[in-house]
């Protein structure tokens, strides 16, 4: 088989006029898709560093935000790069607009939830560890992901909010502000020879022992005597963690057990 040497070099310097431009666009696009690159991933770097410098900005958030960011400049550095390949970009962004509001009804819900975490880890309405009650469920909060809550009851159930639930309803947060004592009234038929200061200590002693009894500030007891029987009332504070009839139920077993028998003044 023979070549034409001369006639492949004229093809070849035919050529070269249409490949250069071709080349020119492939360099460009390869240079601003590395430009573009780097940018995203400055861009999440300082997104991060500034959102760690406002402080109320949960980790989880500020990777949230700088992914937001990173990917919102990957994307136009992707349609500026099929731009210099001869593509309609407008009709490209026009498509992608319509798929993301079909993907957005079809996960308006998932979505809800997103947007709900989103605000809960930017106002912060409670915090890992805290005390709360929602939708009828009470426990400590565990996790607080993008979309749902993880409360862990008093007795080690795992409960798995939506956040849309969380943040649309009422929220009872016992561990924000300090409890005020909670007054149990407990009547004891007392005789008048009761020996008041042993009863008193006694029941001092029981209550304070209690798991839910919180020593500050300590337990007080008073008696009161409007009737034939003696009134013992008494004056406690519970820690936030726990059922507080619970606890009171707890308080009013112990007393009884522990004054039975009465101690009297011989």
């Amino acid at each position: 088989m023979q070549f034409d040497i001369p006639h492949l070099a004229a093809e070849f310097r035919h050529a070269i006029p249409l490949l250069i431009p071709g080349a020119l666009h492939v360099l460009e696009a390869l240079v601003i898709l590395a430009i573009g690159i780097w940018i995203a991933g400055k861009s999440d770097r300082i997104t991060n560093r500034m959102l760690e410098k406002a402080g109320h900005f949960d980790e989880m958030l500020r990777g949230f935000f700088g992914n937001i960011v990173r990917y919102f400049i990957l994307t136009i550095t992707g349609l500026t790069v099929l731009g210099q390949f001869g593509v309609q970009t407008a009709s490209l962004v026009t498509v992608i607009g319509a798929a993301s509001l079909a993907i957005g009804l079809a996960l308006q819900g998932t979505l809800s939830n997103l947007a709900a975490g989103v605000m809960l880890l930017i106002f912060r309405p409670f915090r890992l560890g805290h005390n709360v009650t929602v939708g009828g469920n009470t426990g400590t909060v565990h996790t607080l992901t993008l979309f749902w809550t993880e409360i862990v009851t008093d007795t080690n159930a795992q409960i798995l909010v939506p956040n849309s639930s969380v943040w649309g309803q009422a929220l009872r947060n016992t561990s924000i502000y300090p409890q005020s004592a909670k007054r149990i009234s407990v009547r004891f038929p007392l005789p008048g020879n009761t020996d008041l200061a042993t009863t008193r200590t006694r029941a001092l002693g029981v209550i304070s022992g209690l798991e839910r009894v919180s020593p500050e500030p300590p337990p007080e007891i008073m008696f009161d005597r409007s009737t034939t029987d003696y009134t013992l009332l008494l004056y406690v504070k519970f820690t936030p963690k726990g059922d507080d009839d619970e606890a009171s139920s707890a308080v009013i077993e112990a007393v009884e057990t522990e004054l039975r028998p009465v101690p009297v003044i011989d």
